[in-house]
């Protein structure tokens, strides 16, 4: 490959110098030349060259053009042809090896001639007539500068170094005058704005001076304004002070006026006095006339007593303590209570037990409402036991024409409730806080002592309670099957 990179030279009478060898590497074997194909001698012009050098170090534009003709380049050589320090970039990019490995191309370069000839060679394929007229010692007057000094460098012509400086210094001037010409441009533009602050400052004092103006004759009305107003409060002071002076004359005309009622007023509590004392004086002078009349009827009607007081002794009638009445067997109400009824051995739920205790006079019917409905039907709804409870006692009231009372827990309601309780039975709720079985017992406790009190409930403490009471308890079993009775 070498061998067919120095034919174009050859051809062109521009020699390539022989790549000087790197220490402690090997050479590829496609690298080394045959003994029968050694270079020549070099010829006069090609030393010239070899020994030509930069005086400063390469100017930045151009070592960026450098770098990225050899990225550019790199892919398209063998592995084994390239430098060491180049052969992990070989798989990149070409962006990526300008980014990540533009000094190791600029070193390799500098320092492996093989390398920089090989990118020369590819220069010269791709470029051909910019490489051709600088060999010819000839420079395109319409190429880049900084192409020119790249290719220049990389091909390395007579007089190269010199290509390379001068298109160095022709950026550096670019350069300066670019940043002259910018510098220029911002120095108009400061200027510019400069002139735009000023007429903006110029047209602020102006309208400070205007807004001042206008300041100032706003505070000359307000201190005309605030003139006017002292004159306005010293009138309304003096106003005031000859409105205290007549308060002051009202005030004592007042109290004189209050003094004269007062006295007033008393005169005649004193006359309401007098007349209310005839006025009891003629009550009583009534009441006593009254009393001489109910004198002479009391000793009448005493007489007629004791006279017949003396007629009983005279006949020695004795005080009559038995009346007909008392001789007919029956059992005196007095002595009957629930506790004394069913002697016969009814059962605790047998119906005919509470037609019983019903039938005594003026029995008092107390119902645990929940306790009966949820031992009956405890799935139905709270409003429909309710409704199927108070239904069985309402014709239950109209049988026996027993006093009814109904009793359910309303602690724990939100709302009132609504409902209509039927003919013969009072419902009551127990009032928040209080449960309904306190209810019961405040009712049994509010019964006069002696009135028969039947309180149904399956609760045993409310059982309890209400016996000591003197009530007849009984089970909630026997109200629902005498409920469900025809």
């Amino acid at each position: 490959m070498v061998d067919a990179a120095k034919e174009p030279g050859e051809a062109q009478g521009l020699r390539p110098a022989a790549p000087e060898p790197v220490p402690g590497a090997e050479q590829a074997p496609s690298e080394q030349v045959p003994s029968e194909q050694a270079p020549s001698e070099p010829s006069e012009d090609e030393a010239e060259r070899a020994v030509e050098k930069l005086e400063r170090p390469l100017p930045e534009g151009v070592r960026r053009r450098v770098v990225g003709l050899a990225s550019d380049a790199l892919g398209g050589l063998p592995a084994a042809e390239l430098p060491q320090s180049l052969r992990q970039y070989a798989k990149f990019t070409p962006a990526r090896r300008a980014k990540y490995a533009a000094t190791a191309l600029a070193a390799a370069l500098e320092s492996e001639p093989a390398f920089r000839v090989r990118i020369a060679e590819r220069l010269r394929l791709g470029q051909p007539d910019l490489v051709k007229a600088l060999e010819s010692g000839s420079v395109p007057g319409a190429a880049d500068p900084m192409d020119v000094a790249a290719a220049a460098y990389l091909v390395r012509p007579a007089g190269w170094s010199r290509l390379v400086t001068e298109a160095g210094e022709e950026a550096e001037r670019a350069g300066a005058e670019g940043a002259a010409a910018e510098a220029s441009r911002l120095v108009e533009k400061l200027q510019a704005e400069l002139a735009e602050l000023r007429a903006g400052a110029r047209a602020d004092l102006d309208r400070q001076r205007a807004d001042a103006e206008e300041v100032r004759r706003e505070a000359e009305s307000l201190r005309k304004k605030v003139r006017s107003l002292e004159s306005d409060t010293r009138r309304a002071q003096a106003e005031t002070r000859k409105l205290a002076a007549e308060l002051e004359a009202a005030k004592a005309q007042a109290s004189a006026e209050r003094s004269a009622a007062e006295g007033e007023a008393r005169r005649l509590r004193h006359r309401v006095s007098e007349l209310e004392t005839a006025a009891e004086q003629g009550r009583r002078s009534a009441r006593e006339g009254r009393s001489v009349e109910d004198m002479r009827l009391r000793l009448l009607l005493d007489t007629v007593l004791q006279s017949a007081q003396g007629l009983q002794r005279e006949l020695a009638l004795p005080v009559s303590q038995i009346r007909p009445a008392d001789l007919v067997e029956a059992v005196v109400p007095g002595a009957a209570s629930p506790h004394d009824v069913a002697r016969r051995g009814l059962a605790e739920d047998d119906p005919a037990l509470l037609d019983q205790l019903l039938a005594i006079p003026q029995v008092h019917l107390v119902v645990d409402g929940y306790n009966v409905t949820k031992t009956g039907y405890p799935t139905l709804p709270l409003e429909q036991q309710r409704i199927r409870l108070l239904g069985g006692l309402a014709m239950l009231a109209q049988r026996t024409q027993a006093e009814v009372t109904c009793v359910f827990d309303g602690q724990d309601l939100d709302v009132p409730v609504i409902m209509a309780p039927p003919r013969g039975v009072r419902v009551r709720f127990s009032r928040t806080g209080e449960t309904a079985d306190e209810l019961i017992r405040r009712l049994v406790r509010a019964e006069p002592q002696g009135r028969p009190v039947v309180v149904v409930s399956a609760d045993r403490e409310v059982a309890e309670g209400v016996r000591k009471a003197g009530a007849r308890p009984v089970a909630s079993v026997l109200l629902l099957n005498r409920l469900s009775r025809p």
